[in-house]
């Protein structure tokens, strides 16, 4: 088996007193005194509960692509330009996971970076895999799997520290899953790929943005930028440590892989970024015009601030309905209540694995708590 250890990504302990703050600043007493701020900031209609499929923008983000569509209309766009707001983006996600921005880079979808994982891997290397997982992390490893490439190890994510063993060769699953909210312990997840040399990949889609993150402690790092980090469908990111840098390839490597992306465009040789630059996607540019100014507002709040908010409002509802705390903004039930029932009390949510699943973030409070309470309290099993 291939003797990587645990990733040795950097940690930004500079930036982490913004995201992952450890100091004097009570994390709830943070975010009061952003209450106005914030409730300025969002301005949702009704009661939404439903960011894990998609998050809401802030008003800065609107005002930006309203921005950035009249110079398209009028035609004044310098398209160079839009190099800061991809590099701002970059660099604000790398504060809310841990990890330096030298090391991260843009996509558009998670399964862009799982088909790069996947294919990266020596022939025969044996895959770790959550069978109850979101398929953007599965179907690539799938498919190697059906071309004799891979072996694969589909376990219940409750079996996957157990199954953790020396013949493992990558684990690959979510940080937060889709379905049902359930967390993967990080600690425990790098510890037990440090101890048995297990490369990781980690999907933060449905964490990145209200979870704090150890990323430093991982190999490589995905995250869809539309839900819980409110910014357009279409913006995504990676990060990739500088041990994985040496075995990951950069299988869609475009002309915003290179250096200098705007001398790369045209004719050989290959000249791409020493650096994770060289696993960047074409960007999409208005989309990333709209996300570097909602990243920075995350950023600045901090993901504990954002973490005790969204479980402290998850747990409320918990509370309500008789059921027990949990650490996930995510709240999943079995429950007899029709949507119809929801949309009539004016409240967005979603049904995923059969269950109801309701979610808090920055622009809900108590009052999304009582609303949904009343709702579901007829007919949650």
């Amino acid at each position: 088996m291939p003797s990587n250890t645990l990733c040795s990504m950097t940690p930004n302990t500079s930036r982490r007193t913004t995201s992952q703050t450890s100091g004097s600043v009570d994390p709830s007493t943070k975010l009061a005194s952003l209450e106005t701020r914030l409730s300025d900031a969002f301005t949702p209609n009704g009661h939404f509960l439903d960011t894990a499929t998609i998050g809401l923008p802030p008003k800065i983000a609107i005002e930006k692509m309203d921005e950035v569509l009249k110079g398209w209309q009028e035609g004044t766009l310098y398209t160079p330009d839009f190099d800061v707001s991809v590099r701002n983006s970059l660099t604000h996600f790398s504060e809310l996971v841990g990890v330096e921005a030298v090391n991260c880079a843009i996509v558009p979808q998670v399964s862009i970076t799982t088909a790069m994982v996947a294919g990266s891997l020596p022939e025969g290397s044996t895959v770790l895999l959550a069978e109850e997982d979101f398929t953007s992390v599965l179907f690539p490893f799938f498919v190697q799997g059906d071309l004799g490439r891979l072996k694969l190890r589909v376990v219940p994510l409750e079996r996957l520290y157990e199954s953790m063993t020396q013949e493992v060769d990558l684990v690959a699953v979510s940080a937060v899953q889709s379905a049902d909210g359930r967390v993967v312990d990080l600690e425990i997840l790098s510890s037990l790929c440090e101890e048995h040399s297990i490369k990781s990949y980690l999907d933060l889609t449905q964490a990145a943005g209200w979870k704090q993150i150890p990323g430093y402690r991982f190999d490589v790092l995905a995250a869809s930028a539309y839900k819980w980090l409110c910014s357009p469908r279409g913006t995504g990111f990676m990060a990739v440590s500088p041990s994985a840098q040496g075995w990951l390839k950069p299988f869609n490597a475009g002309w915003y892989a290179g250096t200098d992306p705007w001398t790369s465009i045209y004719g050989s040789p290959l000249r791409l970024s020493e650096q994770a630059w060289r696993y960047n996607v074409s960007p999409d540019w208005f989309g990333y015009y709209a996300a570097a100014p909602t990243l920075a507002l995350l950023s600045e709040i901090g993901t504990e601030a954002i973490e005790a908010h969204n479980v402290h409002l998850a747990n409320l509802l918990r509370s309500e309905l008789g059921i027990a705390s949990s650490n996930s903004a995510i709240v999943s039930l079995k429950t007899d209540t029709p949507l119809e029932e929801f949309m009539a009390a004016n409240i967005q949510t979603s049904v995923r694995a059969g269950k109801t699943r309701i979610t808090f973030h920055l622009y809900n409070d108590a009052s999304d708590v009582e609303v949904a309470a009343k709702v579901l309290a007829r007919g949650v099993r």
